[in-house]
C-alpha cells in the first residue's frame, strides 16, 4: 500500500510500510491430540498391568451416565472381577473438620512405607445448585498425592448418593485388579453416606474430635453401631487430656450397644494426624480386626452379604432408570403430577396409575 504522505509535496515526511498482519491463531500451538479409544481387552490389560492412565479412564467410564459408556464399563468390570477381592477395604468417616483428609494423608504414608499400594476413593459433596463437586481432597492430601503407589480419585456425588455409592463399589473392583491392596473410602460425613460406605468396606473407622463440647452430642446411634474402631484426632499438646476424656466417654457409650455380629468389640484410640502420633497402634487395631474376622469366618460372610446387597441395589437402580426413561411414562407423568398438586387424585393413586402405564407399555 502506497502512503500519500510520501508524495513529493510532503518532503521531509516519510512513512514506512506497515508490518504484515499476524495470524489470529498461534502457529506454534500444537493440535490437541485425541485420546485413544481403547477396546475392552486393552482396558483390562492396561488395568492388570497397573497403568494408572488407563485405570483413570476406566473409572471415568464407570462414572459416566452415557449408556454406551456404561455398557463398556460393565464389560471391563466383569473381566476384572476374577482379579479383584484381595484388598483391605477401609471406610473412613467423621464430622466435617475432624481431619479426615489429613489423617488419610498420614495413614496412607504409613502404609506405603510398609510396601502397600493404596487407592483413596473420596466421595465429595456436590453443589446443590450447579451439581459440581468441590473435589478438594486431592489438594489436601499433599504427601499422598505425590506418591507413585497411591491413587486418589474424588467422586462428585451430583446429588445421587445411591448412584455414586454403586459406582464407587465398581471402582473398588478396578483398583483391586490394578494391584492396589488397600482401599480407603472416605465419606462426606453427613447424611446417609456412612450407611452406603459401610456396605462396601471390611473395616469402618470413625474419626472424632475432643474439646468441642459434648463429644457424644450429634453422633447418630447408627454410626456408632457401624464403627469397628473410633479414633480421637488432635490428641496433642494441651488437648491430650481432653482427648483421653473423650475416649473414655465413647468407651462407656459403646457398652450400651448390643454386641456386633462380627463378635468384635470396637476399640477407642487417640492419635494426632498432624503430628503423626499414635498411627501405628491404629493400624495394629485394623490388622487385629481383619485377622479376628477371617478366623471366625465373618470376613467372608460379610463380603458375600455385601455382594448380594449391591445386586439388589443395582436392580432397584435399573428399574428406576427404566421407569423414568420410558416414553409412555414421560408422556403422562406431568399430567399425573398436576392432578396431585390440584388434589384431584392422591399421590398413591397417581403412583399406581403410572406403574400401570409403565407395565402396560413394556408388555407391548
Amino acid at each position: 500500500m502506497q502512503h500519500p504522505e510520501n508524495d513529493n509535496q510532503y518532503k521531509g515526511l516519510k512513512v514506512n510500510k506497515g508490518v504484515a498482519a499476524m495470524p489470529t491463531i498461534n502457529p506454534y500451538l500444537k493440535k490437541r491430540t485425541q485420546r485413544k479409544a481403547y477396546t475392552v481387552d486393552e482396558f483390562v490389560k492396561g488395568i492388570l498391568d497397573g497403568n494408572i492412565t488407563i485405570l483413570s479412564q476406566a473409572v471415568t467410564l464407570v462414572e459416566s451416565s452415557l449408556p454406551e459408556h456404561q455398557v463398556l464399563a460393565q464389560e471391563i468390570i466383569e473381566k476384572c472381577l476374577p482379579h479383584a477381592g484381595k484388598s483391605m477395604r477401609i471406610g473412613i468417616t467423621g464430622v466435617p473438620g475432624a481431619g479426615k483428609s489429613t489423617s488419610i494423608d498420614t495413614f496412607g504414608m504409613h502404609l506405603l512405607e510398609q510396601g502397600r499400594k493404596l487407592a483413596v476413593l473420596a466421595i465429595d459433596p456436590s453443589s446443590e445448585r450447579s451439581k459440581g463437586s468441590i473435589l478438594g481432597d486431592k489438594t489436601r492430601m499433599e504427601e499422598l498425592s505425590r506418591q507413585k503407589n497411591a491413587f486418589i480419585r474424588p467422586s462428585p456425588s451430583a446429588g445421587s448418593l445411591g448412584g455414586v455409592a454403586r459406582k464407587t463399589r465398581e471402582t473398588i473392583v478396578l483398583c483391586e485388579a490394578a494391584g492396589f491392596d488397600t482401599i480407603f473410602v472416605e465419606t462426606v460425613g453427613v447424611g446417609q453416606s456412612e450407611t452406603a460406605v459401610h456396605s462396601m468396606v471390611d473395616f469402618f473407622l470413625l474419626i472424632q474430635l475432643a474439646g468441642t463440647g459434648d463429644e457424644l452430642q450429634g453422633i447418630k446411634r447408627g454410626i456408632m453401631e457401624m464403627a469397628d474402631g473410633i479414633i480421637i484426632n488432635k490428641a496433642d499438646g494441651d488437648n491430650i487430656d481432653k482427648a483421653n476424656l473423650a475416649a473414655s466417654q465413647f468407651k462407656n457409650a459403646l457398652h450400651l450397644f448390643p454386641p456386633a455380629a462380627s463378635g468384635w468389640t470396637p476399640k477407642v484410640l487417640t492419635y494426632s494426624g498432624y503430628y503423626n502420633i499414635g498411627i501405628k497402634k491404629i493400624w495394629d487395631m485394623v490388622d487385629e480386626y481383619l485377622q479376628f474376622t477371617r478366623d471366625n469366618g465373618y470376613f467372608t460372610l460379610k463380603r458375600k452379604e455385601q455382594s448380594k446387597y449391591w445386586m439388589y441395589e443395582s436392580i432397584n437402580d435399573s428399574l428406576r432408570n427404566a421407569f423414568y426413561h420410558n416414553a409412555a411414562v414421560q408422556a403422562s407423568i406431568k399430567e399425573a403430577e398436576d392432578q396431585v398438586l390440584k388434589n384431584e387424585i392422591s399421590s398413591f393413586v397417581a403412583a399406581h396409575r403410572m406403574m400401570e402405564t409403565f407395565l402396560s407399555d413394556i408388555k407391548k
